[in-house]
């Protein structure tokens, strides 16, 4: 006879590996059964959540039985119903693939040539849509189209709205055709029902964005593709980073991507140089130091075009002047800057669109013997001197042959590009990830850092996401009220973060996975002079400039995460620990993004540093915003 289970599964798909269409957002696949314990396995990337019974439907002594009669079993219960649906946000198309598994372990089995499976799709009024009922049969491979393993006999593929439930009854019988007095009777089958998500091959970048991205928000100029408007789906994560897809380059399909926050604020160069070559911002951009940004990237020579022409052209012309320069000024590099066609391309010469992120940031073109343009906090166009130190926002090109796997472009939901991808991080030591990935550190309304550098190796160093708050609004401090611009671990500030700032913003879990004392660097930055006097006595890095021990300190000038805002209206002023003169000391200006020297008795916010162990492991989380890493100590 047929033993009876008339249970509901629900799937929500998680797509094996890699989805076809970019930006559906992974679920678990569950088996329920009203009132009973529910138990869950994982397997890879799918998660099952089943009863205490499982999801099989078993035939034992049963006797053969013609089609028609199989088929109509409706009233015995001899049957069994599965929904599958998704809990995906967002209106996508889903693929998957019913299957089914042979799960028999009586050793008087049923020869899988006999046995007939019907699946049926049930209407929202109980009628069923009637399929072809199909001999048992177990395919020799996988399904590379969803990913179901071999050894599995597909039922059913098909597709869904993200919205939709799919309703299915499955019959199982014995065939006409068997003659059970030849195996001796009473033999058993059962199958079990699995559901996959589409397994498919991932898409390159500039495939993804362009065939996304609606046609009225794309400018082709016959040399570059431009993204624009003023909020595309065109949020790229990358090594820590939240980006944005400008262009498409037209033959070599590659995609330049630039940074959507300033990462740091440096003086461009020194009074009346406007070359970007030879420039102070091109060697932080560039510098594959534990110091620079390029070498805090992950694997950058196997994402990113390293001989990338960048064309900084002087342009004297007024916003909305959209012509592209003549390529008389070009600069092979593997990091650079956008220049003022690229970002008036990205919304036809406006002041409102993606690009403009409500901060000031340099970008790639002259405007004078003397001055180089940069955008303001309201998208317009401005013109300073070469010794002021503004906001940076690095440009990058992804190879043509970098793929997407997973994201829909969206702020909440950004494309995620193949090995960058990463899954299942429990147990992983956290200094081996990445220059602004997000953590999960401190107490209430201060619980959210990010890795800045592994500047001491083995450690991991580490600063808070924005400066310290207390019920809502940042606390602030004097630097020093004894005038001294050197920072110590009993200045004003610093005997507030080694002391109060370790007892009340942060527990002793936290605490403890520190570093009990590290070398912060105290070297002059004077107006006008490289950023890399803040660490070293001279540009060639030859020695280190004075310094202090201290558990916790605060970012240099030039350092990855100084200068990190999100957008000018929602932080204030915070000091960083640079001289700047014998009297002053700078500080990180939110409105122009800047690097500005004050007195030292001037009421500032306070963003700690600070290094952790090494032996401190991620126990959660994915390193984004939303999903930042949980911690513990090994």
């Amino acid at each position: 006879m047929v033993k009876t289970k008339k249970e509901i599964v629900i799937i929500g798909l998680i797509l094996l590996m890699i989805i076809a269409l970019i930006g559906v957002s992974y679920a678990a696949f569950s088996y329920s059964k009203t009132g009973t314990k529910l138990n869950s396995i994982t397997t890879g990337s799918i998660t099952m959540t089943y009863e205490e019974t499982d999801n099989t439907i078993s035939l034992s002594g049963a006797l053969p039985t013609t089609d028609e009669t199989g088929k109509v079993r409706l009233n015995s219960g001899e049957y069994f119903d599965f929904t599958v649906s998704s809990n995906i946000v967002g209106d996508v198309n889903i693929n998957y693939e019913i299957s089914a598994k042979d799960v028999t372990t009586s050793e008087r089995k049923i020869d899988g040539s006999n046995i007939k499976l019907y699946l049926t799709r049930l209407t929202d009024d109980g009628e069923e849509e009637l399929m072809t009922p199909e001999t048992y049969n177990e395919e020799a491979s996988s399904n590379s189209y969803t990913g179901r393993p071999s050894g599995e006999m597909s039922l059913y593929t098909s597709s869904m709205n993200s919205s939709e439930s799919n309703n299915y009854r499955l019959r199982m019988w014995v065939s006409e055709d068997y003659n059970p007095q030849g195996d001796g009777g009473n033999l058993e089958f059962s199958v079990k029902i699995n559901v996959y998500g589409q397994d498919r091959v991932a898409e390159e970048v500039s495939t993804v964005l362009l065939n996304n991205i609606p046609k009225e928000n794309q400018y082709d100029d016959d040399i570059d593709t431009f993204i624009t408007g003023t909020d595309p789906n065109n949020y790229v994560w990358y090594s820590g980073k939240l980006w944005r897809a400008v262009s498409v380059n037209n033959e070599a399909k590659t995609t330049k991507l630039v940074t959507q926050w300033n990462i740091s604020a440096i003086t461009y160069n020194p009074s009346r140089q406007t070359n970007f070559e030879g420039s102070y911002m091109e060697d932080w951009l560039n510098d594959t130091s534990v110091d620079g940004f390029l070498g805090n990237l992950r694997d950058y020579e196997k994402f990113i075009v390293t001989d990338a022409k960048w064309d900084a052209t002087l342009d004297a012309t007024s916003l909305g002047s959209i012509t592209r320069p003549n390529g008389e000024t070009t600069v092979t590099d593997t990091v650079g800057l956008l220049n003022m066609y690229e970002y008036q391309s990205s919304n036809n010469g406006g002041t409102n669109g993606y690009l403009n992120n409500g901060l000031y940031w340099w970008t790639l073109t002259p405007y004078s013997s003397s001055l180089v343009r940069y955008v303001d906090y309201s998208g317009s166009a401005s013109t300073i001197g070469m010794t002021s130190a503004y906001g940076i926002r690095p440009s990058i090109n992804l190879k043509s042959n970098v793929r997407i796997v997973d994201g829909n472009g969206t702020v909440d939901n950004p494309y995620r590009l193949e090995e960058d991808n990463d899954n299942n991080l429990s147990g992983t030591l956290l200094n081996t990830r990445y220059s602004g990935e997000y953590i999960r550190f401190g107490n209430d309304e201060n619980n959210l850092y990010r890795i800045v550098s592994h500047e001491i190796e083995g450690l991991t160093k580490i600063t808070s996401a924005e400066p310290l708050k207390s019920g809502g609004s940042f606390i602030k401090s004097a630097f020093d009220r004894n005038s001294n611009v050197n920072y110590s671990n009993t200045n004003t500030i610093g005997t507030f973060l080694n002391g109060e700032y370790l007892t009340s913003y942060i527990d002793s879990s936290y605490s403890e996975m520190i570093e009990e004392s590290t070398t912060w660097y105290l070297g002059t930055v004077r107006r006008g002079t490289s950023y890399k006097l803040a660490k070293y006595t001279d540009t060639s890095m030859s020695g280190y400039a004075p310094s202090t021990e201290s558990k916790v300190g605060l970012l240099r000038v030039g350092e990855l995460m100084a200068g990190q805002f999100d957008r000018s209206d929602n932080n204030t002023n915070y000091w960083i620990l640079t001289p700047g003169n014998s009297s002053r000391v700078y500080v990180m200006a939110p409105v122009t993004n800047a690097a500005y020297i004050h007195y030292l008795t001037n009421s500032n916010a306070i963003r700690p540093s600070l290094n952790l162990k090494s032996n401190v492991v991620i126990t959660g989380g994915d390193g984004t915003k939303d999903r930042p890493f949980v911690l513990s100590v090994q």
